[in-house]
């Protein structure tokens, strides 16, 4: 069998992935796992807690995670080339595995990003072949600018019918299996109806343009060595910082009156209204910045103590995202406790902030004894079609560092 050695860490980057770990759950959970939105709730305080998590980290942290998957992306293919190996196939093995786990983890909930990140990291292998830091960037920005919603407002404003006809999630609702059916129902429900919404939403809301976007700025940043090599990065990681913060105040400020400049009529909407959109997609793209750099600069500006506790959740992100909708999904949905019509926003961020931590502890506790998540060790030993994967970690051994 072929050996697969356990490979050395970035832990700035695992803490980082931590922390969108960590922002991801924390809109999941007031979200009550997409059951809020049948109640939202209109009390001032529960309503301000509620617009602040979503300020913070709705569509921050999930972008955040994208630009992850695209350093992680980087670091795979360019260990493996300095080995002298391609590791393009394997690299496909790899997405088909996580699209799978996807599949199985969407059939319980059916918001799963684990899929949609495996099918947009195809799109990642013919940029790695392409050599140019600067194209790289370029096609970076590209994606992130909507190209397909352009065209749309574009096609809107000339008076194409098609581009004026509403998106077709915006008059979806939440299917009511989900907060009074069984089990069984809604499981079906994810499988009829769920998968398919879930890939409706993500291509009108520009979200499988902004992940490849995402993924190419990570898999530049892996190139340039941000991680790799933090301290040759501190002046550029301020100086963007403070770019990314004006950036931030000034779409917060300005979104709407700029799109309000966007003609529109009662027979030609779409245009203004997907001009607010996509506006509302850079201005998180801008505090996801800010969440970035701002986290990196603390953490390689002598907060590395404080801010590595989330080093070890970033290590297992794969097993604690899964965890998080297999214990949470039940409290919230009818097959369960059936929570969503009764917990307060207040109590869900709280409750969020206490399970994140107890996920926090538990990964701690479980590196002490183990080189990967349990996920994450199948995940790797499926890609190598090998159990020769170090796992359980042996008093007084060390594991062979193969850097793959």
């Amino acid at each position: 069998m072929q050996n697969v050695g356990y490979t050395p860490r970035m832990e700035g980057l695992d803490a980082l992935r931590g922390f969108a770990l960590f922002g991801l759950f924390i809109v999941h959970m007031p979200e009550l796992f997409e059951l809020y939105w049948e109640h939202p709730t209109t009390d001032p305080l529960q309503l301000a807690v509620h617009d602040t998590v979503w300020l913070l980290f709705a569509g921050k942290a999930f972008a955040l995670l994208a630009l992850c998957f695209g350093v992680s992306f980087f670091i795979i293919m360019d260990r493996a080339a300095r080995r002298g190996v391609d590791f393009s196939g394997r690299f496909v093995w790899r997405l088909a595995l996580l699209a799978a786990m996807g599949l199985l983890h969407g059939l319980w909930y059916r918001g799963d990003v684990l899929e949609v990140l495996a099918v947009m990291g195809l799109f990642l292998l013919p940029f790695h072949r392409l050599r140019s830091n600067r194209w790289l960037l370029a096609f970076a920005l590209f994606f992130l600018l909507q190209p397909l919603m352009l065209v749309r407002i574009a096609a809107g404003l000339a008076g194409a019918e098609w581009a004026n006809q509403p998106l077709r999630f915006w008059s979806a609702t939440t299917p009511h299996v989900y907060m009074d059916g069984g089990l069984a129902e809604t499981l079906r429900m994810n499988i009829v109806d769920g998968h398919g919404f879930k890939w409706l939403f993500m291509y009108e809301s520009g979200r499988l343009s902004q992940i490849l976007g995402l993924s190419l700025v990570g898999m530049l940043l892996g190139r340039i060595g941000f991680f790799g090599h933090p301290q040759e990065f501190a002046r550029a990681r301020m100086l963007g910082l403070f770019v990314a913060l004006a950036a931030a105040v000034a779409l917060y400020v300005l979104r709407e009156p700029i799109a309000a400049l966007v003609p529109a009529t009662e027979a030609m909407f779409m245009p203004r209204a997907l001009a607010g959109a996509l506006l509302a997609s850079l201005f998180d793209l801008a505090v996801m910045a800010v969440l970035m750099l701002g986290f990196t600069a603390a953490y390689y500006g002598g907060g590395h103590r404080a801010l590595g506790v989330l080093a070890p959740a970033g290590r297992m992100t794969l097993t604690l995202y899964v965890a998080q909708s297999l214990v949470f999904v039940p409290v919230f949905y009818g097959f369960g406790l059936g929570l969503h019509a009764s917990m307060s926003q207040v109590q869900a961020v709280l409750l969020g902030l206490v399970a994140f931590a107890v996920q926090v502890v538990i990964a701690h506790l479980w590196f002490r004894r183990f080189y990967y998540g349990p996920l994450e060790w199948l995940w790797r030993a499926g890609t190598y079609l090998t159990l020769d994967v170090p796992f359980v970690k042996r008093a007084g051994g060390t594991a062979e560092r193969v850097p793959a």
